[in-house]
């Protein structure tokens, strides 16, 4: 362990990245520290929708990771208070020269028939994935952290690695956005999102799209409520509610399921997505304790297990 006194590991940010990881390596044996600056429910992976399934991300592993992650979302929809559930629904395209074969890998997936295919799309796909419903799978995540003897601690905003780096022998860096200015690293940019969560009028399946500009349109079913969306803005950075751009979104799930026409909006969310053009899940070259975890773009969510398992490699190649 060498001279570094305090945790085996410390892991820097609380959003599904850091919790996620903390996780892996506390159920390893790992003494875990979490150091955050924002609650778990004030990260941005509490303003997501969200559903399993690669988007806007990018790295050669991304299709290993969320497998990873699929199986251990099917096995959480079993446990009670997770926040997730397994349901089927529908993900349509525009233009698509290829399925993704993360998708086609689904058990269950088929291409959908002819007059299956939403009015406004060339083609669409149906199978049954894992549905998040954030705040509490956040919830969940910490409990977890916690019962196997992990802690979580706030604090001010780290200007720099250096107090981590003499809190433990290992430190991974799950700080999402922040990594811009915390490592300066300037290919992570934001990439804002907007959602609304409305009341159920009766949906159970969800409807997600591919399409080549940023107003993307979702229908996450979860229980009494439905979460709607959405846009996907690269590069930028505010995070001020857009009701225009909510006028937008709602009208089209409306076209997609016209029970939404009349919903009543319980809640908005915006958030900033932290999008890199190849996700960072590495040993940093300079400091060999210090082990990344960020870039994941729409992606957190779904690779988050994979990436989590990565990371246990890599640090216990560091403990010997």
């Amino acid at each position: 362990m060498g001279d570094h006194q305090g945790s085996d590991a410390l892991v820097i940010g609380a959003g599904v990245s850091g919790l996620t990881t903390a996780v892996v390596l506390a159920e390893a044996g790992f003494d875990v520290r979490v150091m955050t600056s924002l609650s778990p429910h004030r990260t941005v992976s509490a303003k997501a929708g969200a559903s399993w399934g690669p988007f806007m991300s990018g790295h050669s592993e991304i299709e290993r990771w969320s497998a990873a992650s699929r199986t251990t979302f099917v096995r959480l929809a079993g446990e009670d208070g997770s926040g997730v559930h397994l349901n089927g629904g529908i993900e349509a395209y525009e233009n698509m020269a290829q399925i993704p074969g993360w998708a086609r890998a689904v058990p269950g997936f088929r291409l959908c028939r002819p007059e299956e295919i939403p009015r406004g799309y060339t083609g669409a796909w149906r199978y049954t994935i894992p549905l998040i419903d954030m705040p509490t799978y956040l919830d969940y995540l910490a409990s977890r952290l916690t019962a196997c003897g992990g802690s979580l601690e706030e604090i001010s905003p780290l200007t720099s690695l250096a107090t981590p780096l003499r809190a433990a022998s290992i430190v991974v860096n799950c700080t999402g956005l922040g990594a811009r200015e915390l490592v300066g690293d300037e290919k992570v940019v934001p990439c804002r999102g907007q959602l609304a969560i409305v009341d159920n009028p009766g949906i159970t399946e969800f409807f997600q799209d591919n399409v080549d500009d940023d107003e993307i349109t979702c229908i996450f079913p979860h229980g009494d409520t439905v979460v709607l969306g959405g846009i996907s803005q690269s590069e930028v950075d505010d995070e001020e509610y857009d009701l225009v751009q909510e006028r937008r979104f709602l009208d089209r799930c409306a076209m997609i399921d016209p029970r939404l026409a009349s919903a009543r909006v319980r809640e908005r969310r915006v958030g900033l997505r932290p999008q890199r053009e190849t996700i960072r899940v590495e040993r940093d070259r300079r400091e060999p304790r210090l082990i990344h975890n960020y870039g994941h773009g729409g992606s957190g969510v779904t690779l988050s297990w994979g990436c989590a398992m990565d990371v246990l490699t890599l640090a216990q190649q560091s403990r010997g």
